[in-house]
């Protein structure tokens, strides 16, 4: 049975996606893709993967098989790969991302034993990186200066920009903030392994002014939550008491809001991730090592860490003669 292409973002591409069956046996000797796939997802579930980067990698994989017109394991090689990269109407950024995530798929394939060597692992695809800048500081405080923060809404946004400014969360963990998570004694994020991308813990220092505002946000929350009969701990709510984070989507409401303040204000460079950014340049401008950027960030590597921190070459060379 075929379903013919539909869009779907960054997933699209020129052919046709074919829905599997789920039997094993349809061939003695050789194992379905379809079992295979389920298998690997429920390896992924159990192992704490989140379910938006399961459904990518199963729609992109299935789209590959697709393609292809692969039905077993067995039949996946190296030309169906090249085939299936060199079909694709897309930008090489966007094929980079298909290619990550077959090749995800395939290494649990090669982790289960059933294929016997990492064919894939030398295929490459070359882009032009490009480097996002982070928020300017300045950008920062004018956009906080400019939301009415005696509206909920205003408020909740600005405790939330202040926040991911100070600590460098993204926005999705923001979603996953408690009340639990906040240590207001000791003035800390205690972040567990279930809101972080790497899902380790992280324990992250705030100040006095983000204190106060979770503080007074937790008392609107409460009175929200009470009058629409809602049952939830979370820091950051929707106007009608519900969580943000309620989609597979990222595009939760406070990023939502970000893109209308940006706008509105004429703020060239204001949403989640360029705070981030801001957060990693700040720290790297004060002395911090970009090991303990990294640390901060949560990142597993450095070269992400220097990537966020957009070094200037005249600043890396001014910086690199102090050592000599």
């Amino acid at each position: 049975m075929v379903n013919r292409k539909r869009k779907h973002g960054i997933f699209a591409v020129n052919g046709d996606v074919v829905v599997l069956s789920n039997s094993k046996d349809a061939r003695d000797d050789c194992m379905q893709i379809s079992y295979a796939l389920d298998t690997v997802f429920n390896q992924m579930r159990i192992a704490g993967n989140r379910p938006r980067t399961i459904e990518s990698y199963e729609y992109i994989f299935k789209q590959f098989v697709g393609v292809c017109r692969i039905e077993y394991v067995e039949d996946i090689n190296l030309d169906k790969l090249y085939h299936y990269l060199d079909v694709l109407a897309v930008t090489p950024a966007t094929k980079l991302i298909r290619l990550k995530s077959i090749k995800a798929v395939l290494s649990k394939f090669y982790n289960n034993g059933w294929v016997k060597d990492r064919f894939w692992s030398n295929i490459q695809i070359k882009i032009d990186k490009e480097v996002k800048k982070g928020a300017r500081q300045s950008d920062i405080e004018k956009l906080l200066q400019l939301i009415d923060q005696t509206t909920f809404i205003g408020f909740r946004d600005a405790a939330a920009i202040k926040l991911m400014y100070k600590t460098g969360i993204r926005i999705r963990t923001l979603g996953e903030l408690r009340e639990r998570h906040i240590d207001f004694e000791n003035f800390c994020l205690n972040l567990d392994g279930s809101t972080l991308k790497n899902h380790k813990f992280l324990k992250l220092p705030i100040d006095e002014e983000v204190v106060e505002m979770l503080k007074l946000l937790i008392q609107l929350n409460n009175g929200i939550r009470a009058h629409f009969d809602m049952d939830n701990h979370y820091i950051f709510i929707t106007q009608n008491g519900s969580p943000m984070n309620n989609s597979k989507s990222s595009n939760c409401a406070i990023s939502k809001q970000l893109h209308k303040y940006a706008k509105r204000f004429n703020l060239e460079n204001i949403n989640a991730h360029a705070i981030r950014r801001a957060y990693a340049k700040n720290l790297y401008s004060k002395g911090a090592s970009i090991a303990l950027i990294s640390k901060a960030l949560g990142h597993s590597n450095l070269e992400v860490t220097t990537q966020y921190l957009d070094l200037d070459v005249n600043e890396v060379a001014t910086n690199l003669r102090d050592y000599l």
